[in-house]
């Protein structure tokens, strides 16, 4: 279901202008209503006019004369963006993550840069249940299989899966929706082992959680969930040599980002059953999917939607008008990223 647009609004070419005192917005994609129309209040709002993923080229030509950028996470917001238009006051993204925006230089440049926070931690916790149980209980095969008329009745060995309730779950960071992640397992009685730089009292005090080493948690947990962010140091952290720690029976579940695990190594590992399956919701060079992983039925796959439920889309929205808005007053951005832009 898409969100219409409740007032008029007109989609204009590349070339902006400015009109009284308003400043010139760009934003990348349309997003949902309610945050298009906290931004056209005050400020002259251009939307990309394609349903599809712009390019450089297009995201260049299409901030031109503005002052501010709303972009996605799959937009490359890199220093040939950021410079390019001396008029860029704010970058908001419209995302948790922000690893596709080049902070450095946009810091250097006194441009802050925002993020959505908070509103899809939920969201995307709750996807990454449903891949838990689609991927251990074999769900997309299943349906397959009876939408292509082979249920022929009860079978005892018909697609069996793997039984949740007292297997150790295994959180590899222990954010925000890695934490409500764990959180949503109560009920399971599953032991949790979470891997993080800090430790996180939650956990400890309300499920009796133990931090471990990343190896110790690879190798006894029999679910494993990604919730990192992607840096230099969470690039590729799971390849070859730590899929083959995981028990053969094990689920790897990854809602982050695809780059965390080695794609290549993944399919082998699926491929020669050194896990029981997958469930992913983003991949290592989006949108493009391997066709080996495609063709796996031991891997469930989500296009990239932890945080498409309608509350948790439309409260993204808000909070990045909430961000840009403030940010093109000269203000803070309630979720400011760089918040040594205002304090240097």
């Amino acid at each position: 279901m898409l969100y219409y647009v409740k007032i008029p609004l007109y989609i204009i070419d590349f070339i902006p202008s400015r009109i009284g005192d308003a400043m010139k917005v760009f934003l990348t994609r349309k997003i949902p209503d309610e945050g298009i129309s906290i931004l056209e209040k005050q400020h002259d709002v251009t939307i990309f006019p394609h349903d599809r993923l712009p390019t450089k080229k297009e995201i260049l030509k299409g901030i031109k004369g503005c002052d501010g950028l709303l972009c996605l996470l799959t937009d490359p917001i890199d220093a040939d963006v950021i410079t390019a238009e001396p008029h860029l006051k704010m970058i908001a993204s419209y995302a948790v993550g922000y690893d596709n925006i080049d902070i450095k230089t946009a810091t250097h440049h006194g441009i802050p840069v925002s993020n959505t926070p908070d509103v899809l931690t939920d969201a995307t916790a709750e996807l990454a249940w449903a891949l838990v149980f689609a991927a251990a209980r074999g769900v997309v095969k299943a349906d397959g299989f009876t939408r292509a008329g082979k249920f022929q009745g009860w079978d005892p060995l018909l697609l069996r899966g793997q039984q949740l309730t007292g297997k150790t779950l295994g959180i590899i960071g222990a954010g925000r929706i890695g934490t409500s992640f764990a959180l949503k397992s109560k009920g399971f009685n599953m032991p949790i082992l979470y891997y993080n730089r800090s430790s996180n009292t939650v956990l400890e005090q309300e499920m009796n959680a133990t931090k471990v080493t990343l190896e110790t948690l690879l190798q006894k947990a029999d679910v494993i969930s990604l919730h990192v962010p992607l840096t230099k140091e969470t690039f590729h952290l799971l390849g070859e040599k730590q899929l083959k720690m995981m028990k053969p029976t094990a689920i790897l579940i990854n809602t982050s980002r695809g780059p965390v695990i080695d794609e290549q190594a993944l399919i082998k590992a699926l491929q020669k059953e050194w896990i029981f399956g997958a469930g992913l919701d983003v991949y290592e060079q989006e949108p493009t999917i391997p066709q080996a992983l495609k063709k796996l039925e031991n891997v469930v796959l989500q296009p990239h939607t932890g945080s498409a439920t309608f509350k948790a889309r439309a409260d993204m929205a808000v909070i990045a008008a909430q961000n840009m808005i403030a940010g093109l007053a000269g203000k803070q951005p309630p979720n400011c990223v760089n918040p040594e832009v205002f304090t240097a």
